[in-house]
């Protein structure tokens, strides 16, 4: 099927200034559903198709824009390709005390999380830690998500995952990482929890799509053209070029780690060996994920989340206005409050795509 564009109201693609933008205002449970149905329509099993829906739906929600609903039509050009399989049932491997392992077996992340997120906090509340290996997995969105809800049942909690190479290491002639995010959850005392989650490239992917998209310059020192040369034009950077590692070397060691414990521990693919090109359209990438659980009551027992709080409390003190999560909030009650606006050409394409 042909490619739905979803736009969202920007300065570069605004109205003038004296027309008023037509804007669709939805609450969470309704868009959540509509995403739903758009996964059912193409190719996905109910129930994983609710988890996917209220995952894209709580990244528009809380402002992670680039992996809300403009991340739609790289699902569905997945599944119109063949490339994920929707309907895909997760195996569960126990293979250690505080390890398991699951094989998505070609389909999505969030439901091989979900069929061993039981186990998986049986082991952490058994043996104090728990990890978790998805290999052969489509991860597309955030990963807070997948942390959070632990942190809110008191466990600090970590994720890595890898995806399709367009990152370039120090010195390389040609891309080899994924954006690599990695993903970090506590509890907090008296507050939500802290929560984190940043591409070990110097932005992300989705934020460079959305800026070529746009007509945007991104940020100097971001990325390279096909030639290996610094640009600041994000089309550049996605015709042949590639995005940088943050802070250089130390980004790349940081990538590299991800790569490692992602898709090598895991049993997943390399960020480099993905190759879609067998199924044209396809965006997603099939590596693989690792998931870190700790019970800090067997550290500092019930003074963890007092103590995070205290340094939490000092940060502020010392003048650091915004802490990691504190915009998500913020933009989740407002959303609350307020609805989940999307511009009237976004919703009419999702509403086509779900019929």
């Amino acid at each position: 099927m042909a490619a739905v564009e979803l736009r969202r109201q920007t300065p570069a693609n605004a109205p003038s200034p004296h027309e008023s933008p037509a804007m669709a205002t939805l609450d969470f449970d309704t868009l959540a559903d509509l995403l739903t149905r758009i996964f059912i329509r193409h190719g996905v099993a109910a129930e994983h198709a609710a988890l996917l829906g209220r995952n894209c739906a709580t990244c528009e929600r809380d402002g992670a824009h680039s992996h809300g609903v403009f991340r739609i039509p790289g699902y569905v050009a997945s599944l119109d390709a063949g490339w994920i399989d929707g309907q895909v049932r997760p195996v569960m491997e126990d293979c250690a005390p505080s390890f398991l392992r699951v094989d998505a077996a070609n389909g999505f992340a969030q439901p091989a999380l979900a069929a061993a997120r039981p186990a998986l906090l049986a082991r952490v509340a058994r043996n104090g830690v728990a990890l978790l290996a998805i290999r052969r997995s489509h991860h597309f969105s955030a990963l807070w998500p997948d942390l959070e809800p632990f942190a809110d049942q008191g466990l600090v909690a970590l994720s890595m995952v890898a995806g399709i190479a367009g990152v370039m290491p120090p010195g390389a002639r040609k891309p080899v990482f994924g954006t690599n995010p990695i993903a970090f959850a506590t509890p907090v005392a008296g507050a939500r929890p802290l929560v984190f989650d940043l591409a070990t490239s110097a932005m992300s992917n989705g934020d460079l799509r959305i800026a070529a998209r746009e007509g945007r310059a991104i940020p100097p020192d971001s990325g390279v053209d096909r030639a290996g040369r610094m640009t600041t034009d994000p089309k550049a950077v996605l015709d042949g070029g590639g995005l940088l590692t943050f802070g250089g070397y130390k980004g790349a060691s940081i990538a590299l780690m991800v790569e490692i414990l992602a898709s090598a521990l895991t049993g997943g693919q390399f960020s480099a060996e993905v190759d879609f090109s067998t199924h044209p359209g396809a965006e997603t990438p099939c590596t693989g994920q690792v998931i870190i659980l700790i019970d800090p009551a067997c550290g500092a027992g019930a003074a963890f989340a007092d103590r995070v709080a205290t340094l939490i409390a000092m940060l502020r003190e010392a003048g650091q206005e915004r802490l990691p999560s504190d915009r998500r909030y913020a933009n989740r009650a407002r959303a609350e409050r307020d609805g989940i606006t999307l511009d009237d050409a976004t919703h009419e394409a999702l509403t086509r795509l779900a019929s």
